[in-house]
């Protein structure tokens, strides 16, 4: 584990600069967007369409991909959800990630947590499911409250929610020598993780407002700010993710996640 944290060092420092209040990007007066959102909100001054290095979140749900205009368009990276709970696989995982790895986008798996299910078993499941090639980038752990559940509503208090992530991650990192990216939402992080963490990447979801107005003091790589944009070669809406820095930042984060 010690390796581990060794090789990570340099992408902590990598993103050191990078918050939500300070951007390494050319200033410049209006951008364009980079894709089509059918519910756009204004972001005020910080914008998404600021940041050069857009991608995609995607699961069944988006059927079917067609992956060579999906990269044509301009999409940078992907996540694709590969597990649920204890027992539940994505049934276009697999699909998904290896036609996004044969066009060349970079792309990670992510896991949906239930607190119904212990962190062990999440985790065996995973590692079950999700091989090694699979990942250009970290793997991510979802972290949310998930109202709309039929099977899970359980929601532990904030001691008992980092012990079981922060087993489940321990877990995933010791096998696929990757530290895990957490994804939130605004009312989990509030009622979890404020002040935590602080050596992991964040995805942050924030579709009405800037992260630096939404998440208290956290330090961000990726920002989901809308869940209606047109993505081309994808039916439907689409989410849509920008990471914090520039494309030299960008290339220079991949490489170093990938030494690890």
């Amino acid at each position: 584990m010690r390796r581990l944290l060794v090789a990570f060092l340099p992408v902590v420092m990598l993103l050191s600069g990078c918050t939500s209040g300070s951007y390494d990007l050319i200033e410049t007066a209006a951008i364009p967007p980079k894709f089509e959102d059918k519910d756009p909100q204004d972001f005020g001054a910080k914008h998404p369409s600021r940041h050069p290095v857009h991608g995609i979140d995607v699961s069944k749900w988006q059927g079917d991909i067609e992956w060579e205009k999906v990269k044509a368009s301009g999409v940078s990276f992907a996540f694709i959800k590969a597990t649920e709970g204890k027992d539940r696989l994505d049934t276009r995982f697999h699909e998904y990630w290896r036609r996004a790895n044969a066009v060349g986008i970079p792309h990670a798996p992510y896991h949906f947590y239930y607190f119904c299910s212990t962190a062990d078993e999440q985790a065996d499941w995973f590692i079950q499911n999700v091989p090694k090639a699979s990942m250009d980038m970290p793997p991510v752990l979802d972290v949310e409250w998930n109202g709309e559940s039929k099977t899970c509503l359980t929601r532990p208090d904030p001691d008992t929610v980092r012990s079981e992530i922060k087993r489940f991650m321990d877990r995933i990192e010791a096998y696929y020598g990757k530290r895990p990216i957490i994804y939130t939402s605004v009312d989990f992080h509030r009622d979890n993780l404020v002040g935590y963490f602080g050596d992991h990447h964040f995805w942050v979801r924030s579709v009405a407002a800037h992260p630096e107005k939404t998440y208290a003091d956290r330090r961000w790589a990726f920002w989901q700010y809308t869940s209606t944009a047109v993505v081309p070669g994808i039916p439907g809406n689409t989410d849509i993710n920008v990471f914090v820095g520039t494309q030299k930042s960008w290339k220079k984060w991949l490489a170093s996640v990938n030494k690890q």
